[in-house]
């Protein structure tokens, strides 16, 4: 899974370093594509001379479409975090579609995905492998949206209302803090656990309470980089867990170290 973060990106654990040159930027497409796609982006680094540099991210419930040498394809959601020695120079050119959004074009179970890639042609058919060479030959983002867009247009599946649906849910997970468990969505939206559960799997490609647990640890992410004083009890509760222990146990177990030790190393400068 390829799904780099700079910048103030959310789900970012570490910061680029001063070192070399780094530039990151999305862009939002077309009211066409808008309801399937949530934004074109880019990342180019140059470390020629610099040391390589560790970028690693939180997951997003998102299906992604990515350019990269060796790791061009359609990518599902990664259940884990995603690191990635940057070194040397180069670039990532990618469609992040909307949550929902990549189902109208596959047409199937988007869990079929999940930790996993497949060749752009199993969707988009035997034309998707000129764009990739064609990508490449690109100067900047916008001449690759140039590109990336009019195929996409090209193919741009029937409007699904479950994708609006799907993707409303999961933005008002992202924003409502309150949100902190299943129960919680079925009380929003007025769907049963199963009809929750058959939605998720099959337009996002994991389950509502992965993406509840997701983006409350990103919001867990955001406030240790902040460098306050933490209560770690009072955020457990804030974050909806039982308690500290089990906010500390997911924590370790998607970030690869406890709370308190990312608290120390994104508050130390890297050397």
């Amino acid at each position: 899974m390829v799904n780099f973060g700079v910048g103030n990106s959310r789900g970012v654990l570490h910061r680029l370093g001063p070192n070399g040159r780094f530039h990151h930027a999305r862009i939002a497409p077309g009211a066409d594509l808008a309801p399937f796609v949530q934004h074109f982006w880019t990342v180019r680094w140059d470390l020629e001379g610099h040391p390589p540099q560790l970028q690693e991210t939180l997951p997003h419930p998102n299906v992604y479409m990515i350019f990269e040498r060796g790791y061009t394809g359609i990518h599902g959601i990664a259940s884990g975090k995603f690191s990635r020695m940057m070194e040397g120079r180069g670039f990532v050119f990618g469609v992040k579609f909307r949550c929902g959004g990549f189902y109208p074009f596959f047409r199937k179970s988007v869990s079929e995905l999940t930790d996993t890639s497949i060749p752009m042609r199993d969707v988009f058919g035997a034309e998707a492998d000129a764009l990739e060479p064609a990508i490449f030959a690109c100067a900047d983002e916008y001449e690759m949206i140039d590109l990336a867009a009019p195929f996409l247009r090209a193919r741009l599946p029937a409007p699904d209302p479950e994708v609006d649906r799907i993707a409303d849910i999961v933005a008002g997970i992202a924003e409502d803090r309150s949100i902190t468990k299943v129960d919680d969505l079925i009380a929003h939206h007025g769907l049963s656990k199963r009809a929750l559960q058959r939605l998720f799997n099959q337009y996002v490609g994991i389950g509502p309470k992965w993406v509840i647990n997701r983006y409350r640890l990103h919001e867990a992410v955001e406030q240790l980089a902040d460098g306050d004083t933490v209560d770690w009890a009072a955020l457990a509760l804030d974050l909806g867990y039982f308690d500290q222990a089990h906010f500390i146990r997911d924590f370790k177990k998607l970030v690869g170290r406890s709370p308190a030790d990312y608290a120390r190393s994104v508050r130390v400068p890297s050397a």
